[in-house]
């Protein structure tokens, strides 16, 4: 049960570091002093109290998408039913997940509206398995033929659509050492925000590159009061290895948020690498459920405890100490 809270996967050992820094936030919380040793019953039932405390069970995924709707349906098919047996009450799967083209834009031929077969098919996994499902970056029919709305959905367990997102900042980047991406030739960019109650929490719902954004999250917490920051993406190679979880881990510290990213891996196709390593990261920043393999397809789990989260955010209380937006604005003159 402590591993099960403390986010090891199913098929890798927990980092040695893991135990230590939990158990550390939890001498914190106690007001114990730094430095003086606890004897080792106090640190068992600590761990024991921390393990009782969990919420729900969340799942991550990770998988690498190609051009064939049928094969990636069969592969999130697969990674739903392990993430039920695992108790998991929610998958988040990664942007893209339904499909990628070999080229820039050819998923508008195969973009649909959300109430349209292949959504469809999502919505009935989703009620036979009798769990969420964070759909992340489908191809939705944009308002024009040469557009489609980059889109994360969200179906509770009897298949209905709960929620929808729509990319907010689209990739429009040079990456250095890298090739050129312009998103925005088509797909539509979204405009708003958007949260949804759900078994494990209170989500807020974002798409890859919108992590770059830290005002977007900082909404979605201070606003619309997000408890898990979901961020669904297909990071290059590239921009993974310098930012990926870095920039997660920030997001979850800044807004004292869980996160729960799922990525793309590998090679979508002979012009894209996706980075991978699909994370789930509590709101004291540990990294609390990961695949041991960053390129494999699989998933991970964790448990969302917001019992933890509410300890975090009244020890360190942010929300009552940050400023307000009118602080900011220069003088009149």
């Amino acid at each position: 049960m402590v591993n099960a809270l403390l986010g090891h996967t199913t098929s890798s050992p927990p980092p040695p570091h893991r135990d230590f820094l939990r158990l550390r936030y939890r001498r914190f919380q106690a007001g114990v002093v730094p430095g003086r040793p606890l004897p080792a019953a106090r640190i068992s039932s600590e761990l024991t109290m921390a393990a009782t405390a969990c919420s729900a069970r969340v799942a991550v995924a990770q998988m690498t998408s190609i051009n064939d709707l049928a094969a990636n349906f069969a592969t999130c098919s697969r990674l739903v039913k392990e993430a039920a047996s695992a108790g998991a009450k929610l998958i988040c799967f990664p942007e893209s997940f339904s499909y990628i083209g070999l080229k820039d834009g050819e998923s508008l031929s195969i973009a649909q509206p959300l109430d349209g077969p292949i959504m469809k098919q999502y919505q009935s996994l989703a009620r036979e398995s009798n769990i969420w499902l964070s759909l992340g970056g489908f191809q939705e029919t944009g308002s024009d033929s040469a557009h489609l709305c980059n889109t994360h959905v969200v179906i509770d367990d009897a298949g209905i659509i709960r929620s929808k997102y729509r990319k907010i900042h689209l990739f429009d980047v040079d990456v250095p050492g890298g090739r050129s991406y312009k998103e925005s030739t088509f797909t539509e960019a979204g405009k708003e925000l958007v949260a949804v109650d759900s078994p494990i929490g209170r989500l807020g719902l974002t798409v890859c590159y919108d992590l770059r954004f830290p005002e977007v999250y900082q909404h979605l917490r201070f606003q619309h009061n997000a408890q898990v920051l979901l961020v669904p993406s297909a990071f290059t190679k590239i921009t993974g290895e310098a930012h990926w979880e870095v920039l997660l881990r920030a997001r979850a510290i800044e807004t004292q948020c869980y996160v729960i990213a799922a990525a793309q891996a590998g090679k979508n196709n002979e012009k894209r690498e996706s980075f991978g390593d699909s994370l789930i990261i509590d709101p004291w920043g540990v990294v609390i459920g990961r695949l041991p393999d960053r390129l494999s397809t699989g998933i991970a789990v964790a448990d969302i405890d917001l019992s933890f989260l509410d300890s975090v955010r009244a020890r360190m209380p942010i929300a009552q100490h940050r400023k307000p937006v009118e602080f900011w604005k220069p003088e009149l003159l």
